[in-house]
């Protein structure tokens, strides 16, 4: 007698065979349209501490949402949704691939395949190893709403998630070029709700038990009282947040890593003059907004690109960026520019990450090769000259 999908994927789970299943083509409702359900689910076994898990991946359009069920929820989950939502399912496991077929919400096929395939590993970030793993109760990130008390991501905060994790994989990347001993000092520019905030902190103090001082920084007194509660709420140490503008900032001391997130359209600019006035370290920026350049560019070479408006918006974000990159490569920084975060997440993905230079090394660009950039583009004076050396508006 044919197994049933939830017969066949509980034997599946339970001999540790299981490769995934997916469920796909939704039903169509009376109207013809499908229904309001993901794309396609693909179900995967995972490791979870002790606990062996399923992991549900929701797809639709371009946005994935991950959840992890037990093996009975799984079961109680398939039964419900196949085959009266989905029309489709594929079980793969390293034995046999079963396909299993409805129509108008009534199985009417099922067919097997024998085929040999090694089983993936199921350690639950196999692809990633996080920072902060899922699974493991982290206090800042409850605290934010972006975990549960247990560990677990919420659906709708996963890909707040991944970007915190982003973000610290690139700042564990700068840590050989800071200080191995003292305290880290860092300015956080334009720091808003500070999720990136205390994630550094996690990282610095927690992961890598060093002594920190950090000061963020918003124009928005608000949001800076909800941080310093968040911040007393948790009992953090090394951390001020100050509502003020970037100018206003004074440090007497060094800063060995200045940060600037999502600070909008200038104000990226006299964040990162600001640093280079400092001699930080390190300077990671993530632009926004970049509008300077989209409302003075000519250029005729340029003139099929420019006349389209979302074409015109992109290209001046991408020079705007590039005259960043240049302007910190003058200024002494070894400079790069690297994905932040997939564009299904946010469209602002750009990093700038500039590391210092040490004496003798030479830079990358010229303060000739960045005036040439900018008479190409028909720009005269630019926000990002302020970032040259000597430069200021």
């Amino acid at each position: 007698m044919q197994m049933t999908l939830p017969q066949a994927l509980e034997a599946a789970v339970r001999g540790q065979t299981l490769v995934k299943l997916v469920l796909s083509a939704p039903q169509a409702d009376e109207t013809g349209a499908a229904e309001q359900h993901p794309t396609r689910y693909t179900i995967r076994s995972v490791q979870l501490k002790d606990r062996l898990l399923l992991q549900w991946t929701a797809r639709t359009g371009s946005q994935e949402i991950h959840e992890n069920l037990t093996l009975k929820e799984s079961l109680a989950r398939v039964d419900a949704i196949f085959p009266l939502t989905y029309r489709e399912a594929n079980l793969l496991t390293t034995e046999a691939d079963s396909q299993f077929r409805s129509r108008n919400g009534i199985m009417v096929k099922a067919r097997q395949k024998s085929n040999q395939r090694v089983a993936p590993p199921i350690a639950h970030n196999r692809t990633k190893n996080y920072l902060i793993p899922e699974g493991q109760p982290c206090p800042f990130l409850e605290a934010i709403g972006v975990m549960t008390p247990d560990g677990r991501v919420k659906a709708s905060m996963t890909h707040k998630f991944h970007q915190i994790n982003r973000f610290l994989e690139l700042v564990n990347d700068i840590l050989p070029h800071l200080p191995a001993e003292g305290p880290i000092r860092v300015v956080d520019f334009g720091s808003g709700k500070s999720y990136l905030t205390f994630a550094l902190h996690h990282l610095l103090v927690g992961v890598q038990q060093r002594e920190v001082e950090i000061l963020a920084i918003d124009q928005n007194a608000e949001v800076i009282d909800t941080c310093r509660g968040l911040c007393e709420r948790l009992q953090l140490t090394g951390i001020e947040f100050a509502a003020q503008s970037i100018s206003s900032v004074e440090q007497s001391e060094s800063v060995h890593l200045a940060v600037a997130l999502h600070a909008c359209d200038g104000a990226t600019d006299q964040a990162l003059a600001q640093a280079v006035r400092w001699k930080s370290d390190v300077i990671l920026a993530v632009p926004c907004c970049q509008h300077e350049v989209a409302r003075s560019i000519e250029s005729a070479p340029l003139e099929l690109l420019l006349r389209h408006g979302i074409l015109k918006e992109r290209f001046a974000a991408l020079a705007t960026d590039a005259l960043r990159a240049a302007a910190l490569d003058t200024a002494g920084y070894k400079t790069q520019i690297l994905e932040f975060i997939d564009l299904d997440h946010t469209p602002k993905n750009l990093l700038i990450r500039a590391v210092k230079r040490r004496e003798g090394e030479a830079s990358a660009t010229t303060s000739t090769a960045y005036a040439e950039l900018k008479a190409h583009l028909g720009l005269a004076t630019l926000a990002t000259d302020q970032i040259q050396p000597g430069g200021c508006l």
